[in-house]
């Protein structure tokens, strides 16, 4: 039980895509049980963990979190390696959402609630970090708590003049040791708020404060860290995510969840049911001849304006034009145009990434450094190699 007589803290495990689970809890969390995310002391978390830490301390609608990582997950999949793909920057992604969503007083509403882990190169030592002087400190922060060496780059960002790597790598689960911090992972294993699995041979692994329990499912959960599944898989990540935050309140004390939702969940989780929501008539997704996307059940406890993006991703990756493109010997051809190119597009992305680091240190700010640099990426990679990406392109489309 939640003891209301103290303070209490939220601490989100770093999990890279898997963080569409965390959209999941928190929408249950905040319908509810409010108070818990809008009271509570600290909340704390690494990589993936600190930007939903940061949505919720700086009140970013859920619906723009689940926007943004479908919106990744749709780019990765456009390219044959995924995420691995030289092209694709996710560290760019990462900046342009929190550059355009964090309201810029964010430094304001995250100092001494939001903490933030971080590694220290040098060293490998965890820093927390909890105070930021600016809007733009704040992003570097988080920047840096998600930097993974080699999948997002060679050259860690900086937080306050110090370099500094993903948080997973030396606290992925900051302040969990607390007896009143609420544990949230996407990892069947100990924590407060997590998927309720058995382990195989009842093995348990700790990553860096995260309980794993040894089994096939986590180790698909593993898999999809850094490689993106498809949109209905995404879906039911973060169907089970409400559902796993639903069963923590239904346990832990007085919430406006009823009786009738432990019904509804054990009804859900055991042998499905009806929706207990119909789908909008203007969600494409629920006409019929579009509805083989996926089951009710996958999405029947989200709110209805996190189900259409679900709808609208599952949309833009199954629509008329793109099938052929999922045929083996497309995927085969493109595969092997891949291994031609690959060498040319490398240059280009060390390119882009140099270039816009080199235009940041000679002609501005640290303050309007980001919004700019990619507008200037042309005069930094020579024409060729613009348009050999550009030919990429077309043939994955």
């Amino acid at each position: 039980m939640l003891e209301r007589s103290r303070d209490w803290n939220v601490s989100f495990a770093g999990c890279g895509f898997m963080a569409v689970y965390y959209v999941g809890v928190s929408c249950c969390l905040m319908e509810r049980a409010r108070g818990l995310l809008d009271n509570a002391a600290k909340i704390s978390g690494a990589s993936s963990g600190a930007i939903t830490g940061a949505v919720i301390a700086c009140r970013i609608p859920f619906v723009k979190s689940c926007e943004s990582l479908m919106d990744m997950a749709r780019e990765a999949s456009k390219r044959n390696l995924s995420t691995l793909h030289p092209s694709f920057n996710l560290m760019r992604f990462v900046r342009d959402f929190l550059h355009r969503e964090l309201p810029e007083d964010a430094h304001l509403l995250a100092s001494g609630k939001l903490c933030v882990s971080l590694t220290r190169l040098t060293d490998g030592e965890n820093v927390i970090a909890s105070q930021f002087d600016s809007k733009e400190e704040l992003i570097q922060a988080i920047l840096c708590s998600c930097f993974f060496p080699v999948c997002c780059g060679m050259i860690p960002p900086a937080f306050r003049g110090v370099r500094y790597v993903d948080g997973a790598l030396s606290d992925n689960l900051p302040y969990c040791k607390l007896k009143n911090t609420i544990t949230v992972s996407p990892f069947a294993g100990e924590s407060d708020i997590c998927p309720k699995e058995g382990p195989y041979f009842y093995q348990e692994v700790r990553y860096f404060n995260v309980s794993i329990n040894v089994n096939r499912n986590n180790l698909c959960r593993v898999s999809r860290i850094f490689l993106p599944p498809r949109p209905e898989v995404l879906a039911e990540l973060c169907q089970s995510g409400y559902r796993d935050a639903l069963q923590f309140l239904l346990e832990n004390g007085p919430t406006q969840a009823t009786c009738c939702d432990a019904r509804l969940l054990s009804h859900t989780a055991v042998d499905g049911g009806d929706s207990t929501e119909a789908w909008p008539a203007e969600c494409s997704c629920y006409e019929e001849e579009q509805h083989w996307w996926f089951d009710d059940l996958t999405v029947d406890l989200l709110p209805v304006h996190i189900k259409k993006v679900f709808c609208k991703a599952c949309k833009d990756m199954y629509g008329p034009s793109v099938p052929v493109r999922h045929l083996l010997l497309v995927r085969m051809l493109l595969f092997l145009l891949v291994l031609f190119v690959l060498p040319v597009e490398l240059v280009c992305a060390l390119a882009c990434r140099y270039g816009e680091k080199f235009y940041c240190r000679t002609h501005l700010t640290a303050s309007d450094c980001e919004p700019k640099c990619i507008s200037v990426l042309p005069k930094f990679v020579p024409n060729v190699v613009l348009f050999s990406q550009q030919f990429v392109c077309q043939k994955q489309k």
